[in-house]
């Protein structure tokens, strides 16, 4: 990733305000000025008060960039995956938005709808060319949450936010643990339309060039679902979880789907003190929302860091497991247990599950409310939306 070429971090519609209100006291003038206006041993003076070529070339894009359609990314997988700095470097060839960055600096895949509370969320600026992007210590609820707050960026709401690509699927229960799938739930929380993205990762089959693939399958629906936000056409009472087939390149098409209660089973296995981590992952009691998995702090070692990223991307956690509180220490017992996510067999033959249509191939696109069930009026117009959106692809 190149640098971001605005490096001051003002809000651009301040830096535009600012850069007017100077160019307009230059532009005016008093007696003395009209002075050496009419001297011309003065005509060098008038020539270096005169703008420059580049910074009318800057304004003009800055005004360029305040008139696109802003759009937010974020993510769960963390703001260096290549899902998503695939998505961002698509959108912004494109050209036609402002695309502005708020991810998790670290995987947090797994967060489900987790916030963080009574603790300081640190924010940083990224360097995403073309985007102007900040990494968040929190999970991606925060970062939609951060972002649309309008604390951090100089506008009160995005067109529509997007989230994602990640990596893995997301289909059936897998939406209840996803952050993925979490971020785009915040943003229809706080009324702003919104897309979750995920790739249908396999290990042994999957390659890191899939994701630019699995962004050419999906920019149509993105630019699709722009437009219609605009024209007031975009479904307002739900977002679309997009679910993309492991070979993105090969899909069948599109293709409306219900949520499945397909889930993979949790598997918990016993393990000895020395394959422990010394710096324990712990479910966090600070969270109000889901499950949330704790990070373990940017001033670990190298190595822990390393086996943290391992751990969360095999959808692993190990916790510990302790004796009973108030016993003395000669009385505790501190056992450790590993948790694996085991795919089960894929017994419902529903080709209108999302699951299914994936594993047949199919790019998955399953409206979801904030409702448990989808309502039949809400299941009609995002499958008139799509229908739409896609020119009739299946």
């Amino acid at each position: 990733m190149t640098s971001v070429k605005n490096n001051n971090m003002l809000p651009p519609g301040l830096v535009s305000n600012l850069q007017q209100v100077l160019l307009s006291r230059k532009g005016g003038g008093g007696g003395e000025e009209e002075g050496k206006k009419s001297d011309p041993s003065n005509d060098d003076n008038d020539k270096s008060t005169e703008p420059s070529t580049s910074t009318c070339v800057e304004n003009t894009e800055e005004e360029s960039n305040n008139s696109k359609p802003i759009v937010l990314v974020t993510n769960g997988d963390g703001i260096d995956s290549p899902g998503l700095v695939s998505l961002v470097e698509a959108l912004v060839r494109e050209g036609l938005y402002n695309v502005h960055v708020c991810a998790p600096q670290s995987d947090k895949s797994v967060s489900s709808h987790s916030v963080t509370l009574q603790e300081a969320v640190a924010v940083t600026s990224a360097e995403i060319n073309g985007a102007i992007a900040y990494e968040v210590s929190g999970t991606p609820v925060d970062c939609v949450s951060l972002a649309l707050s309008g604390a951090l960026f100089s506008w009160s709401k995005p067109l529509l936010v997007i989230s994602g690509i990640n990596r893995g699927s997301n289909c059936g229960h897998r939406m209840i643990y996803s952050g993925v799938v979490a971020g785009a739930r915040e943003a229809l929380f706080c009324g702003v339309p919104s897309l979750s993205i995920s790739l249908n990762w396999k290990k042994d089959e999957s390659q890191e060039s899939d994701f630019k693939d699995a962004v050419a399958v999906c920019l149509p629906v993105i630019n699709a679902a722009i437009r219609d936000i605009e024209k007031g056409f975009f479904p307002k009472s739900c977002f679309m979880n997009i679910e993309i087939p492991t070979s993105p390149s090969a899909n069948k098409g599109f293709k409306l789907t219900k949520r499945s209660m397909w889930r993979s089973s949790p598997s918990w296995l016993a393990v000895s003190a020395n394959r422990h981590p010394s710096a324990v992952h712990f479910m966090s009691n600070q969270q109000s929302l889901g499950l949330q998995l704790a990070q373990l702090s940017r001033d670990a070692s190298a190595a822990g860091a390393a086996r943290r990223l391992t751990t969360q991307r095999k959808n692993v956690l190990e916790i510990e497991s302790v004796g009973a509180a108030g016993k003395s220490d000669s009385n505790r017992v501190k056992k450790y247990f590993r948790m694996e996510f085991l795919d089960k067999e894929l017994e419902d033959t529903d080709e209108d599950l999302d699951f299914r249509a994936v594993e047949n191939g199919f790019v998955a696109i399953t409206p979801l409310s904030l409702s448990p069930h989808i309502e039949e009026d809400t299941h009609i117009a995002a499958s008139d939306w799509i229908s739409s959106a896609l020119h009739g692809d299946q």
